[in-house]
């Protein structure tokens, strides 16, 4: 489990383009679709992280695509947990 550890302000727009992610990728979670959350971890993540300059979460995004195939459905959905999960710390300790 990853902990919060940078703790920073965002611009407002960096904010917002924050919460518009998660947003989609909770939705795509919730719904399990497989696709929609590759497709918004590689495109979506990836952008939003290189312009807050934080290229280890835009490393791992790419990983989820790049590093195929993955185990199971489970091992997929766990690595795409952990990004939610550091995208929501960076989102808590911006506010």
């Amino acid at each position: 489990m990853l902990r919060c550890t940078m703790i920073a302000d965002l611009p407002t727009t960096e904010r917002l383009d924050l919460e518009d992610v998660l947003a989609n990728l909770r939705h795509a979670r919730r719904n399990q679709d497989l696709g929609r959350l590759a497709h918004l971890a590689y495109w979506d993540v990836r952008r939003w992280a290189r312009r807050a300059h934080r290229q280890a979460l835009a490393d791992r995004a790419a990983d989820l695509i790049i590093r195929q195939p993955h185990q199971s459905r489970s091992a997929f959905l766990e690595l795409v947990d952990d990004v939610i999960e550091e995208l929501e710390c960076i989102r808590l300790g911006a506010q």
